[in-house]
């Protein structure tokens, strides 16, 4: 076994895409939208029972159980999202945006907005001129950046709330946004999609100042505002994992 020092993480790894594919069972590539569905009504089932049961014992003893566990199935919806994005959840296309817009959007993402710069981001993983996201940062580029941005990016507990803040403004060196459909991120033929998306967005965001007026802000942060914070705490901390697994790590 070859000593780990000598490993470069920035070769090029001794197999192809092909070889992978090669080696996975054929029953994996299935894509059954029965059972994917049926993940979904069982989240789905899983949020309304938890928001039910903090309404109704409304307890400070089960409120912070509650916001963690309705956070992580925040989560679960994002994932779900993610899959009809990749186009692993049906065969069905239309399938897939519809869910996926009701997924996403529930918990305040921009389905094709996300969806497209996601499909970017896995197309030039590590690339520092084409990346989305988790982009290595050159020196010159840190150097630069002003200290509120050193602060909110590599100062703990800030940087666990930079997903949202990422769709407004991007990684910094890049221009544009995840809300804006004439943004570099999203070809023409996008524009028409990524403006959906926004309109749903606008719309889950419109119901929540609607909740906010018949039922109280406070109620409203107490079952949204805090598992929402949760899971984008979450959300930050596995892709973080996920794209820092060796030891010279990238920078946030």
């Amino acid at each position: 076994m070859e000593n780990k020092d000598d490993f470069d993480a920035s070769a090029a790894p001794p197999f192809r895409i092909a070889d992978i594919r090669a080696v996975i069972p054929k029953h994996c590539w299935i894509k059954n939208p029965w059972r994917s569905m049926s993940y979904v009504f069982r989240d789905v089932i899983a949020v309304f029972a938890l928001l039910a049961a903090a309404a109704y014992l409304n307890s400070w003893f089960i409120r912070p159980l509650y916001w963690v566990a309705q956070g992580k199935m925040f989560w679960a919806l994002f994932v779900l999202g993610h899959d009809c994005g990749h186009e692993s959840f049906s065969h069905d296309p239309i399938l897939n945006d519809v869910v996926g817009h009701i997924l996403h959007s529930t918990i305040l993402v921009r389905y094709h907005g996300w969806r497209i710069s996601h499909k970017t981001h896995h197309q030039n993983h590590g690339n520092v001129e084409k990346d989305e996201s988790w982009v290595p940062m050159p020196e010159k580029l840190y150097k630069s950046l002003s200290i509120e941005t050193r602060l909110m990016r590599f100062t703990i507990p800030f940087p666990l709330f930079a997903y949202p803040t990422c769709l407004w403004h991007r990684s910094p060196g890049k221009t544009g946004s995840h809300f804006n459909p004439s943004s570099t991120l999203f070809s023409p033929q996008d524009r028409k999609h990524v403006t959906t998306s926004t309109a749903c967005w606008i719309a889950m965001v419109g119901f929540l100042v609607y909740f906010s007026f018949v039922f109280g802000s406070s109620l409203t942060f107490k079952l949204y505002g805090v598992p929402y914070l949760i899971f984008v705490a979450w959300l930050d901390v596995v892709t973080y994992l996920h794209h820092h697994g060796y030891e010279r790590k990238l920078p946030w």
